[in-house]
């Protein structure tokens, strides 16, 4: 496609993306967005200019404070919205091109959380995270639980302390037990660390009682999202038995502002790893169910030092999105427009692309070596954690911008 609209070789918001989010201005309410190279164009204005005459959708689901309205309107809408706005991005004669108030610098505007959720799954599909994390804490030659290749496991999660780029974390206090003691001391976190994931939105509701097969889940996917899923490793160690994940992780958890589309990452798919022993035919699938991400992290101490620490790719997910999705209604959970599931960690099988620090110093037992001189083997305060993703292909890109937020001392 050709646009008019100037857009860098490398943005990641290109005319093949149209990402939507929710933005504001000190002069605009929050409303509905699309980033679009540099730029954020309001579709409220689109709306005012006519562009959705053709569809039978009000004003008022562009002037929202979440998405949820808009991604209600089911995918024949959605997906009618986004090319429409793609042509008149290629025609010359649109009106968009003369309108001074349709584009806005993303300099300009503040993001905000796009989806209104009310529940958070995280799952823990990496095969190599799991291997990695099995291996320092239990049986290198049985890393893995009985369970793990039978079924997607999962957890659900606080969805109220889930934030949006930019958002600072402050440092979780909880209880820890230091070595050779056998008493918990209640302190600040010494081991905080990021988890690359990537989230996606669920975009139709189900009934309790119901379930979504292997073949309609992505039907109930409207986008995807960055995602980093805080965690403070040393109170997770001490709580983390019998029932899992609680304080350690429901803390913070960081999202990046813009939904990227699935009809946006459909050149990307590629084949999954394969999954043996063969799984339940609930979770028998075909065709190409994973998609091939760039993802890294970068830490950066100041402003002026960013280094990255990983290189990761959503490829490497052993249980894919639809997969996820099918066991996790298997049992008649239903689904709520704005509902967040995450992919848990994802890890490569090099060790620079390990998606946490509890990998990259494996346990804190190495250090990983920032570019200003400085060390780490957990995340320190005043430090910032950026997260960013893009799929490449045949001179296409869509990328997800990024996900950061910096640590603050706790309160």
């Amino acid at each position: 496609m050709n646009t008019w609209f100037k857009i860098s070789e490398n943005s990641d918001f290109t005319i093949y993306n149209i990402p939507f989010g929710i933005f504001s201005t000190p002069t605009l309410e929050k409303r509905v967005g699309i980033a679009i190279g540099e730029s954020v164009l309001d579709l409220t204005i689109a709306f005012e200019l006519g562009l959705f005459r053709s569809l039978n959708i009000s004003k008022t689901v562009f002037e929202s404070n979440f998405l949820n309205d808009f991604i209600s309107l089911g995918k024949s809408v959605t997906n009618k919205v986004r090319t429409i706005i793609q042509e008149e991005l290629c025609t010359n004669n649109s009106v968009l091109k003369t309108s001074k108030e349709a584009f806005i610098h993303q300099n300009e505007v503040e993001m905000h959380l796009p989806v209104k959720i009310g529940d958070y799954t995280d799952f823990y599909s990496s095969i190599e995270h799991a291997t990695n994390v099995g291996m320092m804490f239990r049986d290198p030659e049985n890393a893995l639980l009985p369970n793990w290749k039978h079924i997607p496991v999962g957890y659900h999660g606080r969805a109220s302390s889930i934030m949006v780029s930019g958002k600072n974390i402050y440092r979780p206090k909880g209880q820890v037990l230091k070595p050779n003691e056998t008493s918990p001391v209640f302190q600040p976190s010494a081991r905080v660390d990021f988890e690359l994931e990537m989230g996606f939105i669920i975009g139709k509701q189900t009934e309790v009682g119901d379930s979504v097969s292997i073949e309609k889940a992505e039907e109930y996917i409207f986008g995807k999202v960055l995602f980093n899923d805080w965690s403070a490793r040393d109170i997770q160690k001490w709580e983390y038995v019998p029932l899992g994940p609680f304080l350690a992780k429901n803390f913070a958890s960081s999202m990046s502002p813009w939904v990227v589309t699935m009809e946006a990452l459909e050149p990307f798919r590629v084949s999954g790893p394969v999954q043996n022993p063969k799984v339940l035919t609930h979770l028998e699938y075909s065709g190409l169910k994973n998609f091939d991400i760039n993802l890294e992290v970068l830490i950066a101490p100041n402003e002026k030092d960013e280094t990255v620490v990983s290189k990761s790719n959503f490829k490497y997910m052993y249980w894919n999105m639809s997969q996820q999705l099918a066991h996790h209604t298997s049992n008649g959970c239903n689904l709520n427009v704005g509902d967040l599931m995450a992919s848990g960690t994802i890890s490569g099988k090099n060790k620079d692309s390990y998606g946490s620090m509890l990998e990259l110093s494996w346990g804190g037992k190495n250090t990983v070596k920032l570019n200003n001189g400085e060390n780490r083997k957990f995340i320190e305060d005043y430090d910032t954690v950026i997260m960013r993703g893009y799929c490449e292909k045949d001179e296409i890109r869509v990328g997800f911008g990024e996900v950061r937020a910096q640590i603050l001392p706790s309160k």
